[in-house]
């Protein structure tokens, strides 16, 4: 489990296919610590498990259906990523509760200056974008944020200055595809309703 506050970017430098995935290596020399083999760790969003590590690099195999429900397979070498460790319980949760399964991808349709602060707006399938709800909490690319605005096919955030540069986000350009993960107590909320619809209907 995750908090949606990255604690660093690391860079990938390597990349490897595999028969059914990919390997990546990334560099994150501020972040490892006591991080051990086995330990999972979220990539962009996406939570992976550490497979090896030497020095301030690591390596991570992302699976197929991962490959296919995020990013992470466009990821080349020289790519940054948002790196975020799991949460301890004597941590605060200071985003919202992020699992590190992402629920597919959007795309950034508009980035706007809004004095040192960028609104960016981004473009998403309905099966998302049904889970977006205005002031409510979003993760893109790993980063816990709050929906600033909502319309039909896309949402907006206001990122602010140490979002813009502690993260990707701040990188990001029109057109750029980003991991999306909704908040999960949307859908409890939406399988607990259907649940009562279904009951009515069969009494």
């Amino acid at each position: 489990m995750f908090t949606g506050i990255v604690q660093g970017m690391g860079v990938v430098v390597g990349v490897e296919d595999l028969p059914l995935g990919r390997r990546l290596t990334i560099e994150a020399p501020s972040l490892l610590g006591n991080a051990q083999i086995g330990e999972s760790i979220a990539v962009n969003g996406v939570c992976l498990t550490i497979t090896r590590i030497e020095g301030n690099r690591f390596q991570v195999d992302v699976g197929a259906e991962t490959l296919r429900r995020t990013t992470l397979g466009k990821l080349q070498a020289g790519a940054a990523v948002n790196l975020e460790r799991p949460l301890t319980l004597t941590q605060p949760l200071g985003g919202h509760i992020v699992q590190g399964h992402v629920d597919g991808v959007g795309v950034v349709v508009r980035k706007v200056e809004e004095g040192p602060s960028v609104w960016m707006e981004i473009g998403a399938p309905p099966e998302i974008m049904r889970y977006i709800v205005e002031k409510g909490s979003v993760a893109v690319d790993g980063v816990s944020l709050t929906v600033a605005s909502r319309k039909e096919g896309s949402f907006a955030v206001s990122l602010i200055p140490h979002t813009l540069a502690v993260t990707t986000l701040g990188i990001r350009k029109v057109g750029d595809e980003v991991n999306i993960e909704v908040d999960i107590l949307a859908k409890y909320v939406e399988q607990l309703l259907r649940g009562q619809e279904r009951s009515r209907e069969g009494g």
